[in-house]
C-alpha cells in the first residue's frame, strides 16, 4: 500500500492553462492603471512636490530665467489646490500642518499677494524670492546693505548688484511700500514685520500702511476714513489685531527685483513651499516653435542642482 501511495505522489500535476483576458478586460485594466497613476500624481503634486517655472531674472544668479524647479510643499504645510488650473478662479482649500515655518535665508515660492494698493492681484501667479525677515523682525536697508534686528543679514552666495549708484536716504520713491514712507530701494526702513496677534494702533498718519493688509485679511474693502475717524466695516476703531504672520521677501538680484520693498509683506496664507531643486533648464527666449534650436540650449550643468 505504501508503494502505491508513493507512486501516486510522484504523478505529475496537471498544468493549468493561463486565463486569457478579453479585449474588454484589457481595455478596463488599462484605464484603471491610468486612473491610479493620475490619482497618485495628483496626490504627490498636491501634498508633496509642486513644479514651478522661473520667468524673470530677480533671483539670478542663484536661479536663472528658464530654470524649472521642484518645490517642497510638505515642509511649510501642503494645501489642496488653491485655484482651478490655468485659470484665475479661486478655490476654497485646506492646509496640512507645517513641518516648520519659513526661516531667514529660505528660498520661498509663494502666491503674489498683489501690488501695494491692490486687494486681489489680476493674475494668480507664483513668485520665487528669498525670505529676508520673519514675523517680529525689524528690517532696514542702508546703502543697499540689509540689516535684520540691527545686524547685517547674511549675503546670499550668488547675490549681485547691477547698479553701482546708491539712492541716498531721504529721497523717496513713490513705488515703494509702504505708501508715504519716503523710503527707496537702497535705503529702506526701519520697518517691523508684523506677526499674528500684533495689535496695531491705527492713526491718520499710518492708516495707508495698514489699509490694504487689513482689507486683504477680510477679503474685501473694509477700511475707510471719514473725517478724522478710521472705520472698519463702518465701525470707528483705534486699533486692529492681525490674523496671521507676515514675511519680507527679496530677490538675490537686488537691483532688478520687484519684491517686498515695492509691494509689501507676504501673508502666511500665500506661502506655497520651499524651492528644492532644478529639474530642467533652457533658454526661454527661443520660441517653442523652434524646438530643435531651443533643445540645443539645455543647460545640463543646472539639471539636478539643489537651490540654496
Amino acid at each position: 500500500m505504501a508503494l502505491l501511495k508513493d507512486e501516486k505522489k510522484e504523478q505529475p500535476k496537471e498544468k493549468k492553462n493561463p486565463v486569457m483576458k478579453t479585449s474588454k478586460q484589457k481595455f478596463w485594466e488599462f484605464w484603471k492603471n491610468l486612473l491610479f497613476a493620475a490619482v497618485a500624481a495628483f496626490l504627490i503634486k498636491t501634498f508633496f512636490i509642486e513644479t514651478s517655472r522661473v520667468p524673470t531674472g530677480s533671483m539670478e544668479k542663484t536661479i536663472w530665467v528658464g530654470d524649472f524647479l521642484f518645490v517642497n510643499k510638505f515642509i511649510y504645510g501642503a494645501s489642496s489646490p488653491r485655484n482651478i488650473p490655468f485659470t484665475n478662479i479661486k478655490l476654497p482649500y485646506f492646509q496640512m500642518p507645517a513641518i516648520r515655518e519659513p526661516k531667514r535665508g529660505d528660498i520661498v515660492v509663494f502666491e503674489f499677494p498683489g501690488s501695494k494698493d491692490e486687494l486681489v492681484p489680476t493674475d494668480i501667479s507664483n513668485y520665487v524670492k528669498r525670505c529676508i525677515a520673519i514675523p517680529g523682525d525689524t528690517i532696514e536697508i542702508v546703502d543697499k546693505v540689509v540689516f535684520v534686528n540691527g545686524k547685517e543679514a547674511p549675503r546670499a552666495p550668488q547675490i549681485q548688484y547691477l547698479n553701482n549708484y546708491v539712492t541716498p536716504k531721504g529721497i523717496g520713491n513713490d513705488s515703494i511700500f509702504p505708501k508715504g514712507s519716503n523710503f527707496n530701494e537702497d535705503n529702506y526702513g526701519p520697518l517691523v514685520i508684523p506677526k499674528k496677534g500684533d495689535v496695531i494702533k491705527l492713526t491718520l498718519d499710518n492708516i495707508e500702511q495698514w489699509r490694504t493688509i487689513i482689507d486683504r485679511e477680510f477679503g474685501m474693502r473694509v477700511v475707510t476714513v471719514e473725517g478724522n475717524k478710521i472705520m472698519i466695516e463702518g465701525k470707528p476703531v483705534s486699533s486692529y489685531t492681525l490674523k496671521q504672520d507676515y514675511f519680507f521677501m527679496m530677490g538675490d538680484n537686488r537691483d532688478d527685483s520687484l519684491d517686498s520693498r515695492f509691494w509689501g509683506f507676504v501673508g502666511r496664507d500665500k506661502v506655497v513651499g520651499e524651492a528644492l531643486m532644478i529639474y530642467w533648464s533652457w533658454d526661454p527666449s527661443i520660441p517653442f516653435s523652434d524646438f530643435f534650436n531651443l533643445l540645443s540650449t539645455v543647460r545640463l550643468g543646472r539639471i539636478a542642482k539643489l537651490v540654496h
